[in-house]
């Protein structure tokens, strides 16, 4: 077994017989920053959710088995340099890029915090150290993907969203927007690396209320503490100044929680314990 690279939350491994081993870890990140602490039972939840949703999808993908509690085998593909992604409502980075005119709504979307799309859209990023939005022209001239591979990614990501929101709704959530990548097997394009709380937004529904934020079991939660904390902006200053931010300490209350919610979401979600 050959290791390869360490990412954000998982390190990967190339095994003998040309594979790929995914090993999740209890790591976390957010607006693109490391930090030291970590989430109990983030990795095990991660793992198993990808093999859940790789299996219950039902879509053509790279998942090969579950090998342990914090470890999958999935086929190697040569993966697309761009995250699809796919918003169904009006949250996140969505509201200060509609605020700024950086990108345009469909004509009588609610703009309130959180409310629903009118349908969903695709709104993918490039793949880097800082990810950023890309139209499809921009994608094109930036030969991440063709024109037809764009609109195939397109279709496919938000049929894939839709599937998953109808599997989330009878779980008591509401699945508001996901990120999915995709690689190349010989000439076809399937579904590939992973699908966690750390790739979509998922809310209860019996919380749910436009105008507010929302409760997250997700990855949300500790994004939420930063900004209330001035942390977002403090990042956004030192990048502007060519510095690296650097992560703060995690409160001990709030890791407890992000790891209670990461367990309640698979466990609700998929009917199984862990």
């Amino acid at each position: 077994m050959k290791f390869l690279t360490s990412g954000k939350v998982k390190d990967v491994y190339e095994l003998e017989d040309g594979k790929l081993l995914f090993k999740f870890s209890n790591r976390v990140s957010a607006y693109d920053v490391k930090f030291k602490d970590e989430i109990p039972r983030k990795g095990e939840v991660l793992c198993k959710f990808a093999e859940y949703w790789f299996k219950k999808l039902c879509v053509p993908n790279h998942f090969v088995e579950r090998k342990s509690d914090t470890e999958i085998v999935v086929r190697k593909l040569n993966m697309l340099p761009i995250e699809c992604v796919v918003r169904g409502y009006f949250y996140g980075s969505l509201v200060s890029r509609w605020k700024d005119g950086k990108i345009s709504l469909e004509d009588g979307t609610q703009t309130d915090l959180a409310a629903k799309l009118p349908s969903p859209i695709f709104d993918p990023t490039t793949k880097s150290t800082h990810d950023m939005p890309v139209n499809k022209e921009e994608a094109i001239s930036q030969k991440l993907v063709t024109n037809d591979e764009y609109d195939w990614l397109s279709e496919e990501s938000i049929k894939i969203y839709q599937k998953m929101v109808t599997i989330a709704d009878n779980a008591g959530f509401i699945l508001a927007d996901l990120k999915l990548e995709f690689g190349k097997l010989n000439d076809e394009i399937i579904l590939a690396d992973s699908i966690g709380p750390d790739e979509f937004r998922l809310w209860p529904k019996n919380t749910y209320k436009i105008g507010k934020t929302q409760e997250a079991f997700d990855k949300q939660l500790l994004r939420d503490w930063l900004t209330e904390n001035g942390y977002q902006k403090k990042y956004e200053d030192a990048r502007l100044s060519g510095e690296e931010p650097i992560a703060p300490s995690i409160p001990s209350d709030l890791i407890s929680k992000m790891t209670q919610r990461y367990v309640s979401a698979y466990e609700r979600m998929t009917e199984k314990s862990l």
